[in-house]
C-alpha cells in the first residue's frame, strides 16, 4: 500500500529554480507588453460582442437557460453590427476612389493652387491615387484641398 500512495502523489509545489524562471517569462512577457504597446480600444467589436454572447451562453443556468427570444435577439444585434462593419469598411474604399477620380479628372487642366499665404497656377501633370490623393503641378506635389480652381486648358 505504501509504494501505491508514494506512486500516486503528486508534488504541487515548483522548485526554486523553476519559480525563478516562471517569473522571468512572466516579466519579460509583461515588458515586451510595455515597450510594444498595448493598445486598447473603448469601443466593442462584433469578436468583443461575440465572446460577450458565449460566455453569457456557457454561464447559464441550466434550470433557466436563456429564452429563444433573447438568443434571437442577441444573434440579430451582432448580425446587424456585422453589416454595419462592412458598410464602414465599404464606405471607406469607396471614398478613396472618388478622392482618386477627382484628382485623376483634373489632369491636363490648369489649376490655381492655395500655398500658404500665395496662389500660384499650373498645368496638372499628373495625380496620385488613395485616401489623400494629391496632383502634381510645375514638378510638386499638392493635396486636393488646396485647389482653390480648375480651368479647361485650351
Amino acid at each position: 500500500m505504501d509504494i501505491l500512495n508514494t506512486q500516486n502523489s503528486v508534488n504541487t509545489q515548483m522548485s526554486a529554480s523553476d519559480k525563478f524562471t516562471v517569473d522571468n517569462a512572466v516579466n519579460n512577457y509583461n515588458k515586451t507588453l510595455v515597450h510594444e504597446g498595448r493598445k486598447t480600444s473603448h469601443e466593442l467589436g462584433k469578436d468583443d460582442f461575440l465572446k460577450l454572447l458565449i460566455t453569457q451562453l456557457s454561464n447559464q443556468d441550466p434550470t433557466s437557460p436563456m429564452e429563444d427570444t433573447q438568443f434571437i435577439s442577441q444573434m440579430a444585434q451582432f448580425s446587424s453590427l456585422e453589416q454595419m462593419t462592412n458598410m464602414s469598411s465599404s464606405f471607406s474604399k469607396m471614398a478613396a476612389f472618388i478622392n482618386s477620380s477627382e484628382a485623376a479628372s483634373t489632369l491636363g487642366k490648369t489649376v490655381e493652387l492655395n500655398v500658404g499665404d500665395t496662389v500660384t497656377s499650373g498645368v496638372v501633370e499628373g495625380a496620385t491615387r488613395g485616401d489623400n490623393p494629391q496632383i502634381l503641378v510645375n514638378g510638386m506635389y499638392y493635396n486636393m484641398d488646396q485647389i482653390k480652381a480648375i480651368y479647361a486648358t485650351e
